[in-house]
């Protein structure tokens, strides 16, 4: 081998790291007890590409459940490239003359059955249907097609079924075509036809698996599993490839899902591994690692393939499993000693160890030198590249913008080499939380001030000016905020691949947490005066921002979890991610539903149009929260399905039922015309009709009016007798989303930001 290519070997060897394949998202959770979840798959909020895709773990029992897209049946087994497969237990009985039909609907889903189900019936003398529709995709539109078949399932008089195959005595299958999104099953008896025939007392019909699938008993029918096939979009490749939320990236290639259905899926290429679902794509294997060559060959890794290089005096392709490297005629060997050509002498009184060890201490400072520098230097042009990729330009349009200055608002430029000391280079036990908008980290700065810095969440490419713009916005908004109860932004840090903002350290978690989990115990000082203050705090803030800061803010997300509360319980409202400043005088913005699922102001959810009485139907809602001890959301029973707070404290208010609600601590300790004006104020604010909801200065005041009289202070006689007035209306608040895929039975599910806002 030549010195020049021995070289680039050392110095190949040394630069490559093998890289960490990607499998979900960073920030998000690889794995569901044994099963790994790949992106576009995910477990949690804004893990996952689209709602569909969604994966909820719950992790309460041995082994967890993995629901797909939040939906009880659908429990998950098996994840592949094109295939997911969920838990069968959708069965059609017929017992006597009792029967239990089953439907499965896909339609407008990423899934679709895959042909190698069946719908498999066991039972004598019966005739079992399966009815559906299935997908056609025929360029640019996917339609609909129904499709109905049938099979009859007969046992033998001398011989009941008592296991074995399927198609077989009492047992026949109906293939389920390719596409179907849609399935109906019943079953008929043909037993008054052919007369009465040795049967079992009940029948069964189920879609499953058609090679993985053997009876028994009746017990054991349903454990099979259902095979769907997954695919991105409705769009073949060349025309996805030419939208702006194309799911392949680098090294990938996309493959066409399927003519009938339409939608793609992506694939590494040759020689290439990873996720290619996510930036930056498939990288590049090292076939090296395990050294495929012959003994007597070296190994050079390319990108997406590598060869087999014969050392000097050989010959061959290399290949272990091939013909390899033979001597060739330059040298030849004798009792141990080797014979070169003239020419060659010289080298021959070298061993092939002296010649390597000289090589090694001859190029070893070498290589150590040039990664020095090649490491620094794509350091600096890697942070310069992120500082303009997360709008270090925009900002300096806002002010001067040098190392260690400040932009408007005294919030300072961080380099990232301060924040990884702070945070002992991001190290996981310093995590206090994490949300849809990334992670947070307590850090401690050089000075020993502890703070709050929060890691953006990576996404994709085509989503990263839209994030470049709202991290900037929130900056800008928080520069401006200068308010005790609003969290304090102290600066924030370009250098990174993500955008960091650096907050003040607010100690004692958040408002949503205190009220919901039951560890806290005495802990947290849940009294009614404690209530009243954070509540007028959070008010106080929220009127500030609407009337009193130099351009109104509308904050857009308030809910529980984005209250923080500091060593004394005092509030301090977060989050500004969201957040619009309008002008003076603008009553709205028009923007797609964008929020949390539970707070939302309906009239926003149906209009589009954010105003200032939307931030006042979250604060109602958080509100009610305080009162009831409840969240967002309450869980479905098997009674009745889950529902909002909002309706369920309105109807409660109507029906002059309010004590039944109330959380008991509530009652224990506040005084009765305090709650109940509190609640009227909820309830005010909770106005289907925005323009009859106070707005945040009232109900500052009207808060401030009710604690003033839980101290002794006469009650303001013009609040109550606006809360008389007001609770006599009778408004209908019915309000519930059909926009969701399923609804889900709640742990953290009140929290999840909605998934249908996309950009």
């Amino acid at each position: 081998m030549s010195l020049i290519h021995l070289l680039c070997w050392l110095l190949s060897a040394r630069l490559s790291l093998q890289e960490i394949i990607n499998i979900a998202k960073p920030g998000c959770p690889t794995k569901c007890g044994n099963l790994t979840v790949p992106y576009p798959f995910g477990i949690g909020s804004n893990c996952s590409m689209n709602p569909w895709f969604y994966i909820d773990c719950d992790t309460s029992v041995d082994p967890p459940n993995m629901l797909v897209s939040s939906r009880n049946e659908f429990r998950l087994i098996d994840i592949s490239e094109s295939q997911i497969r969920i838990k069968n237990h959708f069965l059609t009985s017929l017992c006597g003359n009792r029967s239990m039909n089953f439907t499965l609907d896909f339609s407008e889903t990423p899934y679709t059955f895959s042909d190698v189900n069946r719908l498999t019936h066991v039972g004598c003398s019966d005739l079992a249907v399966l009815e559906g529709l299935s997908h056609r995709y025929v360029a640019p539109n996917l339609t609909l097609n129904n499709f109905a078949g049938g099979c009859v399932s007969l046992c033998s008089d001398d011989d009941q079924f008592h296991g074995g195959s399927c198609p077989g005595n009492g047992c026949c299958q109906i293939p389920v075509p390719k596409g179907a999104v849609f399935l109906k099953s019943f079953i008929s008896s043909l037993e008054d036809r052919w007369g009465n025939v040795k049967s079992k007392p009940c029948s069964y019909s189920f879609i499953v698996e058609k090679d993985n699938f053997t009876f028994e008993a009746v017990s054991g029918l349903s454990e099979g599993a259902v095979v769907l096939d997954w695919r991105i979009g409705t769009e073949n490749c060349s025309q996805a490839r030419n939208s702006s939320n194309f799911g392949c990236h680098g090294n990938s290639v996309c493959i066409d899902a399927d003519a009938v259905v339409g939608g793609y899926s992506c694939s590494c290429l040759k020689g290439y591994q990873g996720n290619p679902y996510l930036p930056p794509g498939c990288s590049d294997i090292d076939e090296c690692i395990n050294n495929p060559c012959h003994s007597t060959a070296m190994c050079v890794n390319n990108q997406g393939n590598f060869t087999c290089e014969c050392r000097r005096g050989y010959s061959g392709d290399g290949w272990r499993n091939s013909t390899g490297c033979f001597r060739t005629a330059l040298s030849m060997q004798y009792r141990g000693w080797t014979f070169y050509k003239p020419s060659e002498r010289v080298l021959a009184g070298f061993s092939a160890g002296t010649l390597t060890a000289v090589f090694l201490s001859l190029f070893s400072g070498l290589t150590n030198f040039v990664i020095r520098k090649v490491r620094k230097r794509n350091l600096k042009n890697r942070r310069r590249k992120f500082f303009k990729q997360n709008g270090g330009l925009l900002l300096q349009q806002q002010a001067s913008v040098q190392d260690g200055q400040s932009i408007p608002g005294n919030t300072r430029i961080f380099t990232a080499k301060e924040l990884e000391k702070a945070t002992d280079r991001f190290n996981e036990s310093r995590i206090l939380g994490q949300g849809g908008q990334g992670t947070v980290y307590k850090g401690m700065l050089p000075d020993g001030q502890i703070v709050a810095i929060k890691k953006s969440q990576l996404v994709d490419e085509h989503k990263s000016k839209y994030l470049v713009e709202q991290f900037i916005n929130e900056v800008v908004i928080l520069s401006q905020i200068n308010h005790r109860n609003v969290v304090k932004l102290l600066g924030c840090c370009l250098e990174e691949e993500v955008p960091h903002l650096v907050y003040e350290f607010v100690p004692n978690g958040t408002l949503f947490d205190h009220i919901h989990d039951d560890n806290n115990g005495p802990e947290f000082p849940f009294s009614w005066n404690n209530c009243l203050k954070i509540a007028a705090d959070v008010a106080g803030a929220l009127a500030y921002l609407h009337s009193a800061a130099s351009l109104p803010i509308l904050h857009r997300d308030i809910k529980s979890s984005n209250i923080l509360l500091d060593e004394k319980y005092a509030a301090k409202v977060s989050d500004f991610g969201i957040s619009k400043s309008i002008a003076i005088g603008q009553t709205h913005i028009t923007t797609r539903a964008n929020g949390t699922f539970g707070y939302m102001d309906p009239e926003y959810f149906q209009s589009s149009q954010f105003t200032e009485k939307s931030d006042v139907y979250s604060f109602g809602v958080v509100l009610v929260e305080l009162l009831t001890g409840l969240k967002p959301i309450i869980p479905s029973t098997s009674e009745e399905d889950a529902k909002g707070l909002a309706s369920h404290f309105w109807s409660s208010m109507n029906e002059d039922n309010l004590d039944s609600i109330l959380d008991a601590r509530i009652v224990a300790e506040g005084e009765k015309e305090g709650v109940v004006a509190v609640a009227k104020l909820a309830k005010r604010c909770l106005n289907l009709n925005g323009k009859e909801r106070p707005n945040m200065k009232e109900v500052a005041i009207e808060l401030e009016n009710v604690r003033m009289a839980q101290m002794g202070s006469t009650v303001d006689t013009r609040l109550q007798e606006d809360s008389e007035i007001l609770s006599k209306g009778n408004y209908d608040y019915g309000w519930t989303s059909t926009r969701d895929f399923g609804t889900r039975s709640a742990s953290a599910s009140d929290i999840h930001p909605i998934t249908f806002d996309t950009i």
